[in-house]
């Protein structure tokens, strides 16, 4: 890496910290078409821990019929005894709880959309029975002093509705924040937000007593304006940003989905603004590297890329 790049110059009204949560295991590889081996799986987790990225969500506790890449999650999760992060999982229903809990995870999530048609598409439900079958999901995780996320899709967008009205979205976030979820992740799934957008939504969502403390935001890349959106929201005070290593991801049930926001692409500009994250991209990069060699494909990150074509 060229010594002194990003030059770190800060900028005003801007955190002087920022989380990234990791999605890269769990919500990168559950859109890939082959299946990853275990071990592998497990690696990779434990590189990006090493790599300082202290939240890396691990697998999801759905049915295998479902999401077969991630069917594992009972042979996976015991592999990852000690590694030094936080490891939240995607639990579906109290079935998904039940599997969690019987191998000691601390952190769950929760999967919930703004829209009808992908809460159909997605859990087979409409949107006020898929809050109804969460509520019980997370009423027992509290009980057993789980920390709960509540993840939120297609907040700016749906590929079938259209646009989504911002209301709509702070009526279904606010009854994830009701229901006792630590933390809320608003997700651009089909990634047509700009910052604009962001900014009103963000701003609602104040109003509506839900803030940006208890708020993280989940960009896809599709056009182009996933670092674009996630400045527009740390100005305005979110410090928890969702990315994967790599840029790996997308949704299984929305087509039009591409990938996540890279994580190296993420910490190039938080470097070069001066926030803190404690990640060494250097070891990021290596590890996207050696896991898109594992997948036998190129990294879509832009970052990776650039750094590995000045390394050779």
């Amino acid at each position: 890496m060229t010594t002194g790049l990003p030059m770190r110059v800060p900028a005003p009204g801007l955190p002087a910290r920022v989380r990234i949560h990791e999605v890269g295991p769990r919500d990168g590889l559950q859109n890939e078409k082959n299946v990853v081996p275990t071990a592998v799986k497990a690696e990779f987790v434990r590189r990006l821990a090493d790599a300082g990225l202290g939240t890396v969500e691990a697998t999801s506790f759905v049915h295998r019929k479902w999401v077969p890449q991630l069917a594992d999650a009972e042979e996976l999760f015991p592999l990852l005894a000690g590694v030094p992060a936080r490891l939240p999982v995607l639990v579906p229903n109290e079935r998904g709880l039940d599997r969690a809990l019987a191998l000691g995870a601390r952190e769950i999530a929760v999967f919930a959309s703004a829209t009808e048609s992908f809460a159909r598409a997605n859990l087979n439900r409409t949107v006020d029975e898929a809050l109804a079958m969460f509520r019980p999901t997370v009423t027992r995780a509290i009980e057993h002093g789980l920390k709960v996320r509540g993840y939120l899709s297609m907040c700016f967008g749906d590929p079938w509705e259209g646009a989504v009205p911002v209301e709509q979205v702070v009526r279904v976030t606010k009854a994830l924040a009701d229901m006792g979820c630590d933390e809320l992740s608003l997700g651009d799934t089909i990634g047509v937000a700009t910052p604009g957008h962001v900014e009103q939504l963000l701003a609602a969502l104040a109003e509506a007593g839900v803030p940006a403390s208890r708020l993280a935001v989940h960009f896809h890349d599709t056009y182009g304006q996933a670092l674009s959106n996630t400045l527009a929201a740390l100005r305005c005070g979110v410090t928890t940003v969702d990315a994967s290593a790599g840029g790996l991801g997308g949704c299984p049930y929305a087509k039009s989905a591409t990938g996540n926001l890279a994580t190296e692409d993420l910490v190039w500009m938080l470097d070069g603004l001066g926030i803190e994250t404690g990640v060494d991209l250097a070891a990021l990069t290596a590890t996207s590297e050696w896991m898109a060699e594992q997948l036998g494909r190129p990294s879509p990150s832009r970052t990776v890329r650039a750094l590995s074509h000045k390394e050779s």
